[in-house]
């Protein structure tokens, strides 16, 4: 293993503190003996090119300092390659660090951590989803929840979280349910209304919001959670149980364990990790031990 490790940074994350994040990080890093070596990018393409130079090149590890969209980043360009990931966790939601059990909001102990998974040499491989070449780590989003997303990114003048609650508030004014058609593991395609189809590697997105609460990142599977058409009032009920997971539990969700998917929908995007993914219809498939964390 290289003694040189990739920081691969994202100045914007958590309104800046990605770019505060990254010094004590670096520094934990440089005190256990490793060579530490930044990469910013002009834009997220340049960025990735950048990051796949430094895989390319050897890097000992590649540490993506940001939210989970730096996150979902960094993991395009260490998807299906030796060189394993770390995660400082400084952005807004942090899913995928918190459903590894990583520190959050905490950089030097990232740095220590990720110090001692390289030199223990106890990198944890787990599954990632893929569609077509794009990657995911935690979940892919569809329906209501992406039309969130959806609403949200248009609300140009209104930020941080208080943004996404005001665009659930007008996608439940105009909520209806959604016809799907669902193939799962290459069997007969069912045709159902859905509020939401959601295809778990991990556990939660939107900041902590559990909704396939019982994934398992190194299991070969995704969990799939499916929230049936249901009135409005019943969707504000249920929707709030998100956050500890018991969701699960209402006659209206059903979760389903299998290592792929097809969706199709009319005018649905689909969202993964919290980044827009294209519409649907989309394949997606679980894909065994595709990535090295530097988890404890």
């Amino acid at each position: 293993m290289t003694s040189e490790i990739t920081l691969f940074v994202n100045p914007t994350a958590g309104s800046g503190r990605g770019a505060r994040a990254a010094q004590p990080a670096a520094s934990a890093l440089r005190d256990a003996g490793f060579s530490v070596r930044t990469v910013l990018g002009e834009d997220a393409d340049d960025a990735l090119r950048r990051a796949k130079d430094a895989v390319a090149g050897g890097t000992g590890a590649l540490i993506a300092v940001g939210g989970d969209g730096m996150m979902s980043l960094a993991l395009q360009a260490v998807a299906g390659t030796s060189t394993p990931l770390g995660a400082v966790a400084v952005g807004t939601g942090n899913d995928f660090a918190r459903a590894l059990g990583l520190p959050v909001r905490d950089p030097a102990a990232a740095g220590r951590l990720a110090a001692d998974a390289l030199k223990a040499g106890t990198a944890r491989a787990i599954d990632l989803g893929r569609v077509g070449e794009r990657w995911f780590g935690s979940v892919l989003a569809s329906g209501f929840d992406s039309r969130v997303n959806d609403r949200g990114n248009r609300m140009r003048r209104v930020g941080g979280r208080f943004k996404y609650d005001l665009a659930i508030l007008a996608e439940l004014a105009a909520f209806r349910p959604v016809p799907y058609r669902v193939r799962l593991d290459g069997g007969p395609v069912r045709e159902i209304e859905a509020t939401l189809i959601a295809v778990g590697n991990g556990t939660a997105y939107g900041g902590g919001m559990r909704i396939c609460a019982d994934a398992v990142m190194d299991d070969g599977l995704f969990d799939v959670t499916v929230v049936g058409a249901c009135s409005r009032t019943t969707l504000l009920k249920v929707f709030p149980r998100v956050y500890k997971g018991t969701h699960l539990g209402h006659p209206v969700v059903s979760v389903h364990r299998v290592s792929s998917i097809e969706l199709a929908a009319a005018g649905v995007t689909a969202y993964a990790d919290g980044e827009p993914l294209g519409a649907l219809p989309l394949t997606a498939t679980c894909v065994p031990g595709a990535v090295r964390v530097l988890a404890g």
